[in-house]
């Protein structure tokens, strides 16, 4: 008897699951909002001729939204007094405040339009702006899935152990992405979004000064380039000075970073194992020659990760102001 409830659990868990996925699609909004797509590249692109760090920021939201919870704009809600929200925790610190300017901007916009008033969901707004500020970086753009419920929970205590971490290395990063059904191609491809944006000194302090008592760097980077971080980031640090992921071209969306990987100018550990570790290198080795295999795979990926943990029916609503639970 109890093998016959765990399967029909696990057929029900399916069933959701599958449910979930099945009620993304592209043209969800054509009958109740059917501008929203460029209603929302207008206010993003606004966004972007003011600053470039809308484009990391708003793609790096994105991510950390969807490995906590799902991609349910759960990681926009702000602190209360008696609750301390997904980005007060400190994963989250460093997330830009363009990001969330951004998704509320959009979410404006859209909501001035009378037919779409509190009929589109701040999570699907951020899928849809992650899409543009990609594209308007020089990447590829994309059909969106959409039909997103916004989240109904937002915990700084959910976030524990559940977004990648500077130091990981392939197994640990397979581990976590395995979790989303997403494959080691698919954690590869979106590590590739490194080729934009810039990390705190003190997220890869220990590569560059404490390695090793014989050795304080750390072999697998770039002697060259550990010398020139060593520069930037002084050893008692200011916590607030910010480096480029990309050191060559850090303001467009390319595939630079798998170059840089082969250079030995991946700034992270997470980064640089990819390379150093033979199951990952092929696939590095692949992109940094094959721009266009690159940007199929990231595509890919990145439709995948939007269906992370998608809330549907009861489990979610549309939210009248994103930063705030109805």
């Amino acid at each position: 008897m109890g093998h016959a409830k765990e399967a029909a659990f696990l057929l029900l868990l399916f069933i959701n699951l599958s449910f979930s996925y099945a009620q993304l699609s592209q043209n969800y909004y054509s009958k109740t909002c059917p501008n929203v797509e460029s209603i929302v590249r207008q206010a993003v692109t606004a966004k972007f001729q003011q600053t470039f760090v809308t484009v990391p920021g708003t793609l790096r939201l994105f991510f950390h939204d969807c490995f906590v919870e799902g991609c349910d704009a759960s990681v926009i809600i702000a602190s209360t007094g008696n609750n301390k929200a997904e980005k007060d925790h400190s994963d989250n610190l460093s997330l830009a405040g363009d990001g969330f300017d951004t998704v509320i901007k959009a979410k404006a916009a859209v909501d001035a339009v009378s037919q779409c008033k509190n009929k589109v969901s701040c999570a699907d707004i951020l899928a849809m702006a992650t899409r543009d500020v990609i594209s308007l970086a020089g990447g590829p753009s994309y059909a969106v899935e959409l039909g997103r419920l916004d989240g109904l929970s937002s915990t700084a205590s959910s976030v524990e152990g559940k977004l990648p971490q500077p130091s990981f290395n392939l197994n640990q990063l397979n581990s976590l992405f395995s979790q989303h059904q997403l494959s080691q191609a698919d954690m590869i491809a979106l590590s590739g979004a490194h080729t934009l944006g810039f990390s705190h000194c003190n997220r890869f302090a220990n590569r560059i000064y404490g390695f090793s008592s014989g050795n304080p760097i750390d072999p697998s980077l770039n002697q060259t380039y550990a010398k020139q971080l060593q520069d930037m980031c002084p050893k008692n640090v200011d916590p607030s000075i910010a480096i480029n992921m990309d050191p060559v071209t850090p303001q467009t969306f390319d595939n630079q970073y798998y170059k840089n990987l082969q250079e030995g100018k991946g700034l992270f550990t997470s980064d640089q194992t990819l390379f150093t570790d033979s199951r990952s290198k092929s696939t590095v080795n692949t992109w940094a020659q094959n721009s266009a295999a690159f940007q199929q795979a990231f595509i890919g990926a990145m439709t995948r990760l939007g269906r992370v943990g998608v809330k549907t029916g009861r489990n979610g609503n549309i939210r009248r102001d994103c930063s705030v639970f109805n």
